[in-house]
């Protein structure tokens, strides 16, 4: 609880917010850390993990108190409105061979008690403690395994807006770009150096790229959408994202990551199969700890009030103390399937975790791969833009020019279009790449 309050004191210092009338948020500008920052306080997948922590805390606490002296308390007062009537032997009364109806008790009988209990022996619940105490680090786990994955979630629509607005900025320029051979188009058909045809071309092209356009523009608001889901804002929040795609690329260090060893055992997951496997074991003790004896003891005192009237009772005291045993005998084979499928669910959880850790090196090789590979494609691709705009301008100073047809010029636009596609897609890849072995290498 100390660490969730630092860190909100934190946010409010590090991330700008105006706050409007009802209380939501009117507007935050955020950078990839703190908007994974603000997520980690206001994300519901990372809040309902952190109340499951609260509730695991809980939990263990009252399996504890099964194994501390329990007391409790009673009384009861009973007002006889007709007292029991026996027939007895009339030689006791002078009366020989008759039976005498004789009434037994008082009008006003009143008890109270208490009572003190606690277990002395009970292997089993021992064993809870220990499983209760298991299953709260695990809950803890699973809270880091929620922050890690809304951290790479936050991460990936952060970099996705940013993409999808690279994109928007290329496609205006290249809208800029047709519309300005648009002009010249017709200003070259008025002079009779082109053809109808050709302006039918450059208008159908900047319609198809400004659709491209409109497209794309829906495509960032719905980015910006989920990206607002991720942090657990209202729908209405401005959201200015702080960093561009030029400074995240600059610190991505392929090398730096690619060097960095990596722990399986360390990894979120292992730890939660390995946890899961020790709750199996400990459930098969559990079992096998049933036909042990329970002893429990116990101390009682009481006091019990008698009389006809109520404010005239004769109280007799009474107290009682000694232990109880219970020794379980025989269970029709109940136990000995238990203790069976605990020791199959173990044998189950065993191969479980030897299998996340084949996963997970597994997984580590291919995202290393994967990085290797995207850090290529965007090196590529980066290289590969240049040569298509190059192009693109060539033709088009010779369209201009009246060497090169509509068609050619269409056809290096597209080129150009492709290319500046293929760029942002690998920008994306690289990013989601680095962000995908982070995670793994425990980095967010």
């Amino acid at each position: 609880m100390k660490r969730i309050l630092i860190t909100a004191a934190a946010l409010m210092i590090l991330v700008p917010a105006r706050i409007d009338a009802q209380g939501n948020a009117g507007e935050l500008k955020l950078s990839v850390k703190e908007a994974q920052e603000y997520a980690l306080m206001n994300n519901k997948i990372v809040l309902a993990a952190r109340s499951d922590v609260q509730a695991s805390k809980a939990a263990l606490w009252e399996t504890i108190s099964a194994a501390l002296p329990q007391v409790s308390a009673s009384g009861s007062i009973m007002n006889n409105l007709k007292l029991m009537t026996t027939l007895l032997p009339g030689d006791f009364f002078g009366k020989p061979g008759e039976k005498v109806p004789v009434t037994f008790g008082s009008q006003f009988n009143s008890s109270g008690s208490i009572e003190a209990s606690m277990l002395l022996f009970n292997a089993p619940l021992y064993i809870g403690i220990e499983t209760t105490k298991l299953a709260q680090k695990l809950s803890e786990e699973s809270l880091t395994k929620s922050e890690l994955d809304t951290k790479e979630s936050v991460a990936s629509a952060y970099f996705l807006i940013l993409v999808s607005e690279k994109s928007l900025e290329l496609l205006n320029g290249n809208i800029e770009n047709l519309n300005e051979t648009l002009k010249s188009t017709r200003a070259m058909y008025q002079v009779g150096m082109a053809e109808a045809t050709d302006v039918d071309q450059m208008v159908s092209n900047v319609t198809m790229v400004e659709n491209s356009r409109s497209s794309l523009e829906r495509t960032i608001e719905l980015n910006y959408n989920l990206l607002r889901f991720q942090l657990g804002v209202p729908p209405a929040t401005v959201i200015t994202l702080t960093e561009t795609l030029e400074s995240l690329t600059a610190q991505v260090n392929v090398e730096a990551l690619l060097s960095q060893e990596f722990d399986h055992t360390r990894n979120v997951d292992y730890r939660l199969v390995e946890g899961q496997e020790m709750i199996s074991s400990l459930a098969l003790r559990s079992q096998k700890a049933s036909v042990l004896p329970t002893l429990a003891g116990f101390y009682n005192y009481g006091t019990n009030g008698m009389g006809d009237k109520l404010s005239d009772l004769r109280w007799f005291p009474n107290s009682v103390v000694g232990v109880q045993l219970s020794v379980p005998i025989f269970a029709s084979g109940q136990r000995y399937a238990q203790i069976k499928k605990a020791q199959i669910n173990l044998e189950k959880a065993k191969t479980t975790k030897e299998m996340v850790a084949e996963q997970l090196l597994i997984q580590e090789k291919q995202l290393r791969y994967n990085l290797v590979n995207a850090n290529l494609q965007y090196q590529s691709q980066l290289q590969n833009i240049d040569v298509s705009k190059r192009v693109y301008t060539s033709v088009e100073n010779k369209y201009r020019q009246g060497i090169a047809s509509s068609l050619e010029l269409t056809q290096a636009n597209s080129q150009f279009l492709q290319a500046e596609n293929n760029y942002v897609s690998a920008l994306m890849n690289l990013l989601q790449t680095k962000i995908a072995l982070d995670k793994l290498l425990n980095n967010l």
